[in-house]
């Protein structure tokens, strides 16, 4: 399938490699690629430990967003200090992505994958005897960007690891472990700290996340793929400017991000929405709305399954306008369409994120840690970006200004997916009139 179906045009830095489309059409019935397979040896076990490293770091990653109330009654503090536990998480993740996918450059994927959530977990575990707000916030903050060693390591891996047709069906996997673990960060502690406090529920998410770390390393096989590369921060510069320099890739880093700020903008609002008249629901009940997630548990493990039967470009427009269709029903005042909403946002916008992030790690063919480190801080930007926009747009103009803001983002969403079919075409017919 051509870079094209991704919303991009065809770049030289795609064409004739191991992972490049080209090789898809042999890819079943190449006896001598000894990557992994769905049905080979190794495949299952692969899957399921990066399903289990996803689950471990969303479950950390936002273990503490449900929780705020607690955490500022408890340390006597505003909404607004409260909620830097999340933020100083996130922002470290964003800020440490990238030196860290460097290192398992040189190092290797399952070691730095390893080794990060190791100190994660560890952090985890420190994290219910925080004695103050401001070593909570600074612990969080280590936890974050431990965990940034996972997303970019993980992309890396299965492009590395795994034949080019079972791509986006690994990712999705791995996607749709963060999306459980999103899910049990926020509700399994909001009903644990229901019963025993805050700092219990997050122990307990600190012990589940042990458990997934040491199932994870002994699932995960050992790579058969890697090439070490280079630490120095010249070769390191002139990765990050090809990628950046990749129209391809810009692209995707794009769609991404305004994937995400359609759905950081929705969650970060919904709560207030769901507690003011007509609805005036009990924060306990807000709280379970987050098992919509698990529609983006099945959404984002069947993209591989979109993206064979619609093409990349199919696949990504259909999550523009599920996610366009939630967005619209979310608008009534008639509970259970705004939760109808919920699940096609949520669908569309986790088939969207593995179709887009899987793309990224088959186009670059070279610094891929770094190229998928590049969209995850996009990711993230576009996370941050919309949960402060989107409660702008909800003071300003209520949940409808909200909703106006994601409309924009996946109209954006759009517009990139054609800009780059257009461009593809183009890129076609000078190779055409070039042979002839």
């Amino acid at each position: 399938m051509p870079p094209a179906s991704s919303g991009a045009s065809v770049t030289h830095a795609a064409a004739h490699t191991p992972s490049s489309p080209q090789t898809d059409t042999t890819d079943t019935t190449d006896t001598t690629d000894t990557r992994l397979n769905p049905g080979g040896p190794g495949y299952r076990r692969m899957s399921f430990a990066l399903f289990l490293a996803g689950v471990a770091t969303f479950a950390l990653l936002y273990s503490t967003q449900a929780l705020l109330p607690l955490v500022s009654a408890d340390f006597g503090v505003s909404a607004s200090s409260a909620s830097w536990t999340v933020s100083a998480a996130t922002g470290a993740l964003a800020l440490f992505v990238l030196p860290l996918s460097a290192l398992s450059e040189r190092f290797g994927r399952r070691t730095l994958m390893t080794v990060s959530l190791t100190v994660a977990v560890v952090v985890g575990l420190l994290v219910p005897f925080a004695p103050s707000i401001g070593v909570l916030i600074a612990l969080r903050a280590v936890q974050g960007a431990a965990l940034a060693g996972l997303p970019a390591s993980a992309m890396a891996f299965l492009a590395e690891e795994v034949r080019p047709k079972a791509l986006v069906a690994a990712i999705g996997m791995f996607v749709a472990g963060n999306s459980i673990g999103g899910m049990s960060g926020r509700i399994i502690t909001g009903w644990v700290a229901q019963a025993w406090g805050w700092r219990v529920a997050v122990g307990v998410v600190g012990v589940v996340a042990v458990l997934c770390a040491i199932a994870f390393r002994a699932l995960l096989p050992a790579p058969r793929h890697f090439t070490a590369g280079s630490l120095n921060p010249k070769a390191l510069g002139r990765t990050i400017r090809s990628h950046l320099s990749n129209p391809l890739l810009c692209r995707l880093y794009a769609i991404g991000a305004l994937f995400m700020t359609v759905f950081g903008a929705v969650y970060t609002v919904i709560g207030y929405r769901l507690t003011e008249a007509p609805f005036s629901l009990p924060q306990g009940i807000i709280g379970s709305i987050f098992l919509v997630y698990l529609v983006g548990t099945v959404s984002s493990a069947a993209a591989g399954k979109l993206v064979a039967r619609l093409g990349r470009r199919g696949a990504l427009y259909l999550a523009v306008s599920t996610t366009a269709g939630g967005l619209l029903l979310s608008l009534s005042d008639a509970l259970v369409m705004v939760l109808l909403g919920l699940v096609l946002i949520t669908a569309g916008f986790f088939a969207g994120h593995a179709v887009a992030s899987s793309s990224v790690s088959r186009t670059a063919t070279t610094g891929r840690a770094q190229a998928s480190a590049l969209y995850q801080s996009a990711y993230y930007l576009g996370s941050s970006v919309g949960g402060t926009l989107g409660a702008v747009a909800f003071h300003a103009g209520g949940w409808a200004g909200t909703v106006g803001l994601g409309l924009l983002a996946v109209i954006g969403v759009a517009s990139i997916t054609v800009w780059g079919s257009h461009a593809a075409r183009a890129q076609e017919r000078r190779g055409l009139v070039a042979a002839h």
